[in-house]
Order: structure tokens, then sequence, then C-alpha cells
């Protein structure tokens, strides 16, 4: 007990990762955090005052050091902040790596992160990154004197109960679910905490989707010539509900044939007449095992992704509670207009 103890004494302090929702577009002011942020808070708080530690909260995003000064007003130790332009929308590796940055700065012992969309897709990349443990929907949460996070979880289709320790490693980690756990009380004015913008100290967190994408359409034309079907085609970019006129197709086709692809479309746009029948991928449609998938403006309907077997699938959506994002390997929460447009320029 004593090694590992002595293991984990530069690990000190509950992290919160305090998820910022972006307005729809640029020009719309303001954004807001997740509530479930305010609960983490107050569950932080509660920890870190049972074993005399700091709470600190992580904002990552795009123009969000104004915004994060409200979690001033909450019992928080220290806000900090990586604001930067490519973290406007939700990539899940460039957000890792930024998230990974602070979490080697600061060493938290214990990491406390919603579990939301986008909570679910970072949380175990993060997890992966330091060889940890990660809790998920956790419905209690307890600390001991020695630091250890005491997890609890429905099990077994919620007939028992199961507490958990991460004894062996730090960050512990946990996810929780919205109103599971009490609000933080708002103070009249901001208490003692301190906001700091923070850089990251490593350049990993770039265009990273954008070479990805290279990456595979490079593999997919080395291997076969441009595919007669859709059925057939490594890479296809399909689109949904979010394409507003049929004119805008054009765009997209732009990027599937940047890519060595084809398009595709879901059900909705087949009815509209904009895809061909040919095209339509999903159980009413074609089955496609594609290398790469990219789905702008779908919702993700069970019919659809029923379509899509193997390969890598990228989701972009303004909706952040699309069911797209559960099945998707990447995920971004934005407006496919604003996204492609910068893809394209890259490609």
């Amino acid at each position: 007990m004593r090694e590992r103890e002595r293991d984990w004494a530069g690990w000190s302090g509950i992290m919160v990762f305090a998820e910022f929702h972006h307005p729809a577009t640029p020009d719309t002011p303001d954004g807001e955090f997740d509530p479930v942020t305010y609960e983490l808070i107050g569950k932080a708080r509660e920890l870190a005052d049972k074993t005399g530690q700091e709470v600190t909260c992580v904002v990552l995003g795009s123009g969000v050091t104004e915004p994060a000064k409200e979690l001033l007003y909450y019992p928080v130790d220290r806000v900090l902040v990586y604001d930067r332009p490519e973290l406007r929308h939700y990539v899940a590796g460039v957000y890792a790596a930024f998230f990974h940055d602070a979490i080697v700065a600061e060493k938290p012992s214990v990491v406390l992160m919603g579990a939301t969309p986008v909570g679910r897709s970072l949380a175990p990349r993060i997890a992966v990154r330091f060889r940890t443990g990660l809790t998920a929907d956790c419905t209690v949460l307890d600390i001991r004197p020695n630091g250890d996070l005491v997890q609890t979880r429905p099990a077994f289709g919620g007939n028992i109960m199961a507490t958990i320790l991460t004894k062996d490693a730090r960050p512990q980690m946990a996810t929780v679910r919205y109103k599971v756990m009490p609000r933080a009380e708002r103070a009249e004015r901001p208490g003692a905490g301190r906001l700091f913008r923070r850089e990251i100290t490593e350049p990993a967190a770039l265009a990273s989707l954008a070479r990805h994408l290279k990456a595979v359409a490079v593999r997919s034309e080395e291997r076969v010539p441009k595919a007669e079907s859709i059925s057939e085609a490594k890479v296809i970019v399909a689109v949904g509900r979010g394409v507003k006129s049929e004119k805008d197709l054009e765009m997209f086709e732009v990027l599937a044939e940047r890519l060595g692809g084809m398009l595709g479309g879901s059900r909705p746009l087949v009815e509209k007449g904009w895809i061909p029948p040919s095209k339509q991928v999903g159980q009413s449609g074609r089955t496609v095992r594609p290398d790469l998938y990219i789905a702008l403006g779908i919702s993700g309907a069970i019919q659809h992704v029923a379509g899509i077997t193997g390969g890598t699938v990228i989701a972009i959506n303004s909706d952040r509670t699309a069911p797209i994002f559960e099945f998707a390997n990447y995920g971004i929460v934005g407006d496919i207009y604003e996204i492609v447009p910068e893809l394209l320029k890259v490609l």
C-alpha cells in the first residue's frame, strides 16, 4: 500500500471536463456549457473537500475564454482554457490531444466527464492514453481518505449495483449522466477561483481529420480503380436531410471526387429525387462496405446504419444528439456547410 501511495503522490485534484456547446453558426452570439457540467462541479467540490484537494475545470473550444468566466461563479479553484479555432467543432482526435495535454500538465487524481455523446467518445480515448480505468454512467461517487475514487454504477441490467475502484492507475476516470448528481449552486459574484489560458505544448492537435481523410483516400486509390457502383466504392460521401437544396449536392460531389470515392445518400434524399435509388445506402437501399464512409447531415436511423458494414465512419452533424454519433468512429458536431468547404481547401 505504501509503495502504491508513493507512486501517485504527484497526482492530486479533481478535474472536470466542462463541455461547451458552440452556437450553430459563428455569427450567433453566446453558446452554453452542457448542464451536466454544473452537476460534475458540485460532485467534484464535495470529493475535493473530503480530501483537501482542488477542483479544476478544463474548457476546450473557439471563442470560449469569455464564456468560461461563468464557471468562476461556481465552487472551482481553477479554470483551464484552450481557446483555438480548430476546437470549434468536436473532432475526437483533436480534442483528445488537447485534453491529454491538460491532464499531463495538471496530473489530477480524478477526472469527471459527462456521459454525453462527446463525453462517451472522448473519455475512452483519454483512458487508453493513460492506460487507466474508466467507469461509465456512475450513479454514486465517493472518495476514500487515501484518494481512491469509489465508483458505483448499475450492472446486469440494473439488477445489481457494482462498486469499482481504480487502484493501480491514475487518473481515475468516471462519466456521469445528466440529472444524476445535485447541481452546484451559482454564487452572486465570482469566487476565489482563477482562469488560465493555456496553449498546447505538442503539435499533435492539428488537422488530424484532413490527414486521416487523405490517408484513406490514397490507400483506396492504390488498391482499386474507381468503383462503378456504390456497393463497390471504397470511399463513400453520403448526404442526408442536412442538405438544403439539390444544387448543394455539387459541393459534396466534389468532396467525394477529391477522395476518389462516390456520392451516396439516405432515403429522404432519394424520395426527393435528389439522389438516384442506385446510390441509396441503408436497409431499403444498398449495403456497403467502404474503407471510409463520411455521413454528412445524416441523423443515423437504424435503417440507414444497417446498410453500413466495416470501415471507418466519420459523421458530421449539427445535432449533437444525433444517433449517428453512437455508430461513428469519429464525430464532428457542426454545420456541414462550414466544415466541408474547409476540408476542400486542404484536399
